[in-house]
């Protein structure tokens, strides 16, 4: 019997499980750019860009490997504006009535894949060190769902940095060495790509359909193919890693990449495997060119939170996405997309966003995320806010990042406390507060840096959440500690700020 074999814009490697269980010689594959994924949120431009880009170099690289592959570009005028719509079409050209399709990561897509009227047979997504059942039996009567000990199982089931049963090193975890504040001087810059004549026809329809979503489409520098991707990788191990760990959470305003990898894009669509590009960091570790605490947190962002996330969407439901524990409701505010605003850290990650579809992790949660929380931003249009501006965004990670890591709207699934935080944090590890309108040293008035306000302000809106958790009574002993005027003056700056904030006015 013949089948369609559906592969996804995330999908993009041979080792994708559809493909391993299809058969070149009479199997169809079928391959589309569709509306509906281009526009179910307002994705970045080079996020679709780097998608389509992608597409359309493997659809052509099966091609040339024998398979019979239906593409569909966006502006085909036959096309449908769905991907369950393209696989319709398919069967009606071919007679085929069965498909075969690796598991999609986003609930929205596989409940549409579930009601087509084909017969449909949906693998398991085996691109992850743990399945679904794997992490579920993990999961199974544990009080708290911390990373940190799934992580450890991830460790000795792939023998990543292990010593037999024990962690190389004698620990599991090199964290701490890895809060160095931004260095003086930064010597590495990310490889990028010149668009080839395949890119350069994407860029032009992406300019043309999606000039209107938030971002800048060029200069367009993404890997568009596993080749690029691995020179990507390459770069990054012999030219960064050895000072990734030092500098991992710092954060400067003139440059945005400081020693980061950046190929979470690609491990993410599948123009590199995850496991492969841990060995990789093994292998420089083990040959003395990296120190374990770059190779080690390294990989834990990997096997560990990476896994870890996607473990946790599957096991939560399809409605993870809307839980709101704190009850926040406010809208997002217009300088999430671009417009002024006198936060300056605000400002420079929402300004590298636009400019590059990129922020690092601590951009993401301690300065937009924090911000969020601090403010009572409501957590379903902030996960929908990342979920459009980011390259590596696809819910699955995006979510359980956003929901539960950055806004606490899943009541402490992921997290056992909010991840909030004053100004001195973002001043500490970032030069933003030099530049910045407000006054990181001021704690009331109409220059007091707005993180300073807003964390008391948070902490007393939620007392009653929060008070009694362990890691977040001390913060409570200190406003006690404060005297009755300055308490009042925090939350009446505070209260004045946000009423600021809900006019639209400048802040």
């Amino acid at each position: 019997m013949s089948r369609l074999v559906l592969v996804l814009g995330d999908q993009l490697t041979t080792e994708v499980a559809a493909l391993k269980a299809a058969d070149k010689s009479k199997d169809v594959v079928v391959m589309a750019e569709v509306t509906d994924e281009t526009t179910y949120v307002k994705h970045h431009p080079k996020k679709i860009a780097l998608i389509l880009a992608a597409m359309r170099k493997f659809a052509a690289r099966l091609g040339e490997d024998g398979w019979d592959v239906r593409y569909t570009k966006l502006d085909d005028p036959d096309a449908s504006d769905s991907i369950g719509g393209e696989l319709l079409r398919r069967a009606e050209e071919t007679g085929f009535d069965s498909a075969l399709v690796t598991e999609p990561g986003e609930w929205r897509l596989i409940n549409k894949l579930k009601h087509l009227p084909l017969t449909t047979e949906m693998l398991g997504d085996d691109r992850f060190i743990a399945s679904h059942a794997e992490f579920e039996k993990w999961a199974d009567g544990r009080k708290a769902l911390r990373m940190e000990y799934f992580y450890r199982d991830m460790r000795r089931k792939t023998g990543l940095l292990m010593d037999g049963k024990d962690p190389v090193e004698g620990k599991w975890n090199f964290d701490h060495e890895n809060r160095k504040p931004a260095p003086d001087e930064v010597t590495h810059e990310p490889l990028w790509f010149e668009p080839d004549e395949t890119v350069e026809e994407v860029l032009e329809l992406v300019e043309r359909r999606f000039g209107n979503h938030f971002g800048d489409l060029r200069p367009f520098g993404f890997a568009t193919d596993a080749e690029q991707a691995e020179k990507v990788l390459d770069h990054f191990i012999e030219k960064a890693l050895p000072r990734f760990g030092d500098y991992q959470d710092a954060m400067l305003s003139e440059h945005k990449f400081l020693y980061h990898a950046i190929v979470s894009p690609y491990i993410n669509i599948g123009l590199l495997d995850p496991l492969e590009v841990c060995k990789r960091a093994e292998a420089a570790y083990q040959s003395g060119d990296a120190p374990i605490n770059a190779v080690e947190g390294f990989i834990r962002q990997i096997i560990g939170w990476r896994d870890y996330v996607r473990g946790i969407y599957f096991l939560e439901g399809p409605e993870y996405t809307d839980r709101n524990f704190l009850g926040h409701d406010r809208e997002v505010p217009g300088f999430y997309w671009g417009k002024p605003t006198q936060m300056n850290c605000v400002s420079k990650a929402v300004a590298q966003t636009g400019e590059e579809a990129y922020a690092h992790h601590i951009q993401r949660l301690m300065v937009t995320g924090n911000f969020a929380l601090l403010a009572g931003l409501d957590p379903h249009g902030v996960h929908e806010w990342y979920l459009e501006v980011y390259a590596d965004a696809f819910e699955w990670v995006e979510a359980p990042n956003v929901i539960g890591m950055s806004q606490f709207a899943d009541g402490g699934v992921i997290a056992s406390k909010p991840y909030v935080s004053s100004g001195a944090y973002i001043n500490r590890m970032s030069d933003y507060c030099k530049g910045c309108s407000y006054k990181v040293s001021a704690k009331t008035g109409d220059k007091a840096c707005p993180f300073n306000l807003l964390y008391w302000h948070f902490l007393m809106r939620h007392r009653d959440k929060f008070e009694e958790n362990p890691r977040m009574a001390q913060m409570y002993r200190t406003w006690e500690r404060m005297d009755e005027e300055r308490r009042d003056a925090v939350l009446r700056d505070a209260d004045r700020w946000l009423a600021k904030l809900d006019k639209g006015e400048l802040v």
